[in-house]
C-alpha cells in the first residue's frame, strides 16, 4: 500500500498480552524445599527421632548403617541419625544468632557512618577496612581464646562481632544515598531522633540490598563453626553440633567408619549449598529491583 494513503478507522492492532510469570520461575525452588526441610527436620526432630543423640552405646560403636543405625554409629557408639538432627540444631543455632549480631552492628555502625560528619566518616571507614584486613578466622580465635571455653553463646558472639563489616560498608553507601532525601530531611527538621530515622525511613529503603549478604553471613558462620570444631577448638565433644562430629574425622579415616565424616559433610555441605543458592537469588532480585528504579 502507498504510505501517501492512510485508511481511515483501521484500527490498531494490540500488543499481544503479557504472559505472567509463574510464582517459581527464577526462583530456586529446590534449595529453598530442601532448605525447609532440614530447618523443619532439626526443630522438629524429636516427633521421629526416638534415639538419644548423646547415649553411648559401647557395645555398637562404629557401626556401618543399617536397619537399627539408619547412618551408622560413631566411634563412641551415639546414633549419627540422631546427632545429625539435634546436632543441626545446635548449627542453625550458632549461624542465626552470629548473623543476627553481626547484622545488628553492621546497621548502626554503617548508618552513623553514613549519616556522620566528613572526618567522622573518614576515622569510621578506614576502622572497617583495618577490620577487613584480618583474616576472621584468625580474629575468631583470638577472642574465644580471650573469653575461655567455647560454647554456643560464645561461639555465636565472636562469629558475630567478626562479620559486620562488609555489609557495614555497604549500609553507610545506602545511608549516603539517602540522606538528604526529601523524607528524611523533614523527619530531621521535625525532631525525629536517630533510631527513628534509621527504622521508619533508612532501613526499608536499604534492607533489601543486604539481604542476600545477610543470608551468606548464616552460611559463613555454620562454615566458621565447623572449621574451629574440625580443628579442635571449637565447640567439645559433649555439645553435639555438625562440626563437633566433624572433629571426628581422624580418627573415622583411620578406621575406616567413612560413615561418620561422609553424613554430616553432606548434611553440612548441602545446607551451605542452598543458602549460597538462595543469597544469589536475593542478590539478582535486588539488583533488578535497583534497575527498575
Amino acid at each position: 500500500m502507498d504510505e501517501r494513503f492512510v485508511l481511515v478507522g483501521a484500527r490498531t492492532p494490540l500488543p499481544p498480552p503479557v504472559k505472567a510469570r509463574k510464582w517459581y520461575e527464577g526462583r530456586p525452588v529446590v534449595s529453598m524445599a530442601v532448605l525447609a526441610g532440614i530447618v523443619l527436620g532439626c526443630l522438629f526432630c524429636g516427633a521421629f527421632v526416638s534415639g538419644e543423640p548423646g547415649y553411648m552405646d559401647l557395645l555398637h560403636s562404629s557401626e556401618a548403617p543399617s536397619k537399627e543405625f539408619w547412618f551408622g554409629t560413631d566411634t563412641m557408639g551415639r546414633d549419627i541419625f540422631a546427632m545429625i538432627w539435634y546436632g543441626g540444631r545446635v548449627s542453625l543455632l550458632i549461624g542465626a544468632l552470629s548473623t543476627g549480631i553481626s547484622t545488628a552492628l553492621a546497621v548502626l555502625f554503617g548508618t552513623v557512618s553514613g549519616l556522620a560528619p566528613r572526618w567522622l566518616d573518614d576515622l569510621l571507614m578506614r576502622l572497617t577496612e583495618i577490620f577487613l584486613s584480618i583474616p576472621s578466622l584468625l580474629l575468631i580465635i583470638f577472642l574465644q581464646a580471650i573469653l575461655g571455653k567455647a560454647n554456643v553463646w560464645s561461639l555465636s558472639l565472636v562469629i558475630g562481632v567478626t562479620g559486620w563489616t562488609s555489609i557495614a560498608k555497604v549500609v553507610r553507601s545506602e545511608v549516603l544515598r539517602l540522606r538528604n532525601s526529601e523524607y528524611v530531611m523533614a523527619s530531621r527538621c521535625m525532631g525525629g531522633g536517630f533510631f527513628h530515622i534509621l527504622r521508619k525511613h533508612l532501613a526499608p529503603n536499604f534492607f533489601s540490598s543486604i539481604m542476600f549478604m545477610v543470608v551468606m553471613n548464616v552460611r559463613a558462620a555454620i562454615a566458621a563453626e565447623s572449621t574451629l570444631s574440625f580443628m579442635g577448638i571449637g565447640l567439645p565433644l559433649e555439645v553435639i553440633s555438625w562440626g563437633s562430629m566433624l572433629s571426628l574425622s581422624e580418627k573415622a579415616l583411620l578406621s575406616g567408619a567413612w560413615w561418620i565424616i561422609l553424613i554430616p559433610g553432606v548434611f553440612l555441605v548441602v545446607t551451605m549449598l542452598c543458602v549460597t543458592n538462595i543469597g544469589g537469588w536475593l542478590r539478582g532480585e535486588g539488583e533488578q529491583r535497583g534497575n527498575n528504579l
